[in-house]
């Protein structure tokens, strides 16, 4: 016999499931309301920026909320549920809708107070298991939003505080997730300007045995930046999805690049391949993106055998260097906008101030961290626009 609370979750899962890319929200409302109680449910979505969480289809002149300093930020920055009282004998829950480590929002649920409890009983454990149906639910809704936005733009307007320019549109779009984890891995990215980025590019892609890794650093401003970008990612992913070795790969685009441009632009990137079960791992370092590593309390950067970046001259050869990741290591990768980036009086950031920067977070999971890189570097920057891209990538490696 299946039990009310399967059939409740089974039933939510199914309205997902069957709801028009669109009526997500209003899918999950209607069973949170009927099966749960629920009083209002709303769905906060990060913005690119990773600074506010805005509702979907939220009331007009609402202002959006904090992800530093409010209870909807409390639940997406620890990825924990939170609950807080709402007034009147309700409370909220506010629950991180994630995707295979991948930090899309908070699903928040305003509840009677004894409606985290189950209808038989009043005991603190079926007021956690309920608790935990919610934050089933709300990755079930994460899974289904990213399904949606292939077919819908209501989520992808829900992430943006202020217009995106036309070259941050090109690069959002070929951006895979921000975040990830897998098994002895966790990553976490981050670009600024997040509204007007143009030329840094990240890219990343796991399989049962391996997990590759692209950081890039395209030449240029605005649209034609990103033209390169998507020309050599595109080229990039091409040859490894070809099934061929990352010094392969970084020659076929390098064909690409050159072939369209003829070397009046070209593209740095910086490319690791890790082997999941050993952490053994293949590099190539074709331009400016650096690497520093904290292990064992120590930061130092990493220095590889530096090759020409792609598409500078035409059919150059690419060499991969035998390196090694060893469980415990964060791997911080930037791009040049960080570590050349200067103060108001012209001290550039530099490797001793990115050290720093690295060792104060190295609590924070990765996800968080290239956010908190970020956030020291506009202090250094004082505040002022940054000139240009400014890529930080984080890699946990737990190791098998």
């Amino acid at each position: 016999m299946v039990s009310p609370v399967t059939n409740r979750f089974a039933a939510a899962e199914r309205a997902l499931r069957t709801a028009a890319p669109h009526e997500l929200v209003d899918a999950v409302r209607r069973i949170l309301v009927e099966r749960y109680a629920a009083v209002a449910v709303e769905l906060l979505m990060a913005d690119y920026g990773l600074t506010v969480l805005q509702p979907v289809r939220g009331p007009r002149g609402r202002e959006p909320l904090s992800v530093y300093d409010s209870a909807a930020g409390r639940a997406f920055g620890a990825q924990e549920p939170y609950v807080e009282p709402a007034g009147g004998g309700r409370v909220r829950a506010h629950l991180p809708v994630t995707v295979r480590g991948d930090r899309l929002g908070v699903l928040s649920v305003t509840l009677p107070e004894d409606g985290e409890r189950d209808t038989d009983t009043d005991t603190a454990g079926e007021a956690s298991g309920v608790l935990g149906e919610l934050s089933e639910i709300a990755q079930v809704l994460g899974h289904e939003v990213v399904v949606a936005e292939r077919a819908t733009d209501l989520y992808l307007r829900a992430r943006r505080r202020d217009r995106l320019t036309l070259a941050a549109e090109m690069q959002w779009q070929l951006l895979p997730a921000r975040s990830g984890t897998g098994p002895g891995y966790a990553l976490g990215a981050q670009l600024e300007p997040a509204y007007a980025v143009h030329g840094d590019n990240f890219d990343w892609s796991a399989t049962a045995d391996h997990l590759t890794l692209y950081v890039s650093n395209g030449m240029g401003e605005g649209t034609e930046a990103a033209l390169l970008t998507n020309l050599a990612v595109n080229a990039l992913r091409n040859a490894r999805r070809a099934g061929l070795p990352i010094a392969d790969q970084a020659a076929l685009a390098d064909q690409a690049v050159h072939a369209h441009y003829g070397g009046r632009s070209y593209l740095s990137v910086l490319m690791l391949d890790v082997e999941l079960a050993t952490g053994r791992a293949e590099v190539v370092d074709a331009g400016s993106p650096r690497l520093l590593r904290l292990r064992a309390g120590t930061v130092e950067r990493i220095d590889f055998e530096a090759q020409l970046p792609l598409g500078m001259f035409e059919e150059t050869d690419y060499a991969a260097q035998p390196f090694r990741v060893e469980p415990g290591d964060r791997l911080v990768f930037v791009s040049d906008g960080v570590h050349a980036v200067a103060s108001p009086a012209g001290e550039a950031y530099g490797d001793a101030a990115l050290a720093r920067a690295i060792s104060s977070t190295r609590l924070l999971p990765a996800a968080e961290v290239p956010r908190a890189v970020l956030r020291e570097l506009t202090g250094h920057r004082g505040g002022a626009v940054p000139q240009d891209d400014a890529l930080v990538v984080c890699l946990d490696w737990q190791g098998r």
